[in-house]
């Protein structure tokens, strides 16, 4: 029986002038993560440098969990959503620029909704469950501007369950990809989110803040849609080729990193769970070459709200959350807005 699928997606928009002033406003999916029940996501943008934050809420409980691929990870309350420990229950993620001091995000996160009464009760006072993970953006304007507590906080107050903004917004507002090219090389990275739904009800949906070293690649085609550009600015080096030369070296550690969140309204245990943010992870790999390199901290958390109470083959639901996270990839590179020294791919002559 063939089954028919509804798949987000956005066509590559390119041409025009070479600019980089940001545009006033940034697109929105018309779907993405927000399209499963019970999930609310908000940004918050520092426009001076530029670098933020985004808040994804799960007021009423989601089973979470993780899974870090990248060596140089900056993480907040991972532990916990390990199968074996005690609380598989998240309130809210959190993704930040600002490298180990946007971590600071979640705690403006956890007084959001301890204020809303929001996360496990105790003695008159509420503990929110709030991982989240942090990417390297400082090289991008002022690095002492940083996510802090006061961003979480926004981001949460903004977040709601209509369209969500992407390109360069929230934690993609500083992101940038295609750093094996070297210094003046690399181009404009942001944040994109993606869905796809079933005819049984089943929704599966990703949410990206690209800031890779490697390029990005449609999966559809084999082409490169952003990344290290060759000298004349426009024409990319190919990374993939380029590699195989021995010419280039990897970019200096620490300032990478790609952070996703895959989600489903389907009932999954914790360890299912797990498993789908092992599997969203191919999806990096397909959009992004290289992927998981020594350093990137690449990291997908994962959400089932369990709101769909149909049966769930979980090989395909696992199939398509890989292949949403490649979509939200290639929309983070597309919608994203150019900024001084880092061109955006609506900016090249092509």
């Amino acid at each position: 029986m063939k089954v028919q699928i509804a798949v987000v997606s956005c066509a590559l928009a390119i041409g025009g002038p070479m600019t980089q002033t940001p545009s006033p406003a940034s697109p929105r999916a018309q779907q993405g993560l927000t399209a499963i029940l019970g999930i609310k996501v908000g940004h918050h943008t520092l426009t001076a440098r530029p670098t933020g934050c985004t808040v994804i809420l799960t007021e009423g409980g989601a089973v979470g969990a993780v899974d870090v691929r990248g060596p140089a990870p900056a993480t907040r309350e991972t532990d916990l959503l390990n199968p074996e420990n005690l609380v598989g229950v998240v309130h809210a993620i959190v993704l930040s620029g600002g490298s180990a001091h946007g971590l600071d995000t979640g705690t403006g996160v956890v007084r959001y909704l301890e204020q809303r009464k929001v996360g496990f009760a105790f003695g008159g006072a509420y503990v929110p469950i709030v991982p989240g993970a942090a990417l390297f953006d400082l090289r991008v304007g002022d690095p002492l501007i940083r996510p802090d507590a006061e961003c979480g906080f926004k981001a949460a107050q903004e977040a709601t369950s209509g369209p969500v903004a992407e390109g360069s917004v929230g934690a993609g507002a500083g992101a940038t990809v295609g750093k094996f090219g070297g210094a003046g090389r690399p181009m404009k990275g942001g944040i994109g989110t993606a869905s796809i739904a079933l005819p049984d009800g089943l929704v599966v949906a990703a949410l990206v803040a690209v800031n890779a070293a490697g390029d990005i690649i449609d999966p559809s085609n084999g082409q490169v849609v952003a990344g290290a550009r060759a000298a004349d600015g426009d024409a990319f080096i190919d990374v993939r080729k380029a590699l195989r030369s021995g010419v280039l070296r990897a970019p200096r550690a620490g300032e990478n990193t790609t952070l996703g969140v895959v989600a489903t309204n389907a009932v999954l245990t914790r360890p299912q769970a797990k498993r789908m943010a092992m599997t969203a992870h191919d999806g990096f790999a397909r959009a992004i070459f290289p992927a998981h390199t020594m350093v990137d901290g690449d990291t997908i958390f994962a959400l089932a709200t369990g709101t769909h109470k149909g049966a769930v083959d979980l090989s395909r639901l696992d199939a398509l959350a890989s292949v949403v996270t490649a979509d939200a990839i290639l929309r983070a590179v597309r919608e994203a807005t150019g900024v001084p020294g880092y061109p955006a791919v609506r900016d090249l002559q092509r």
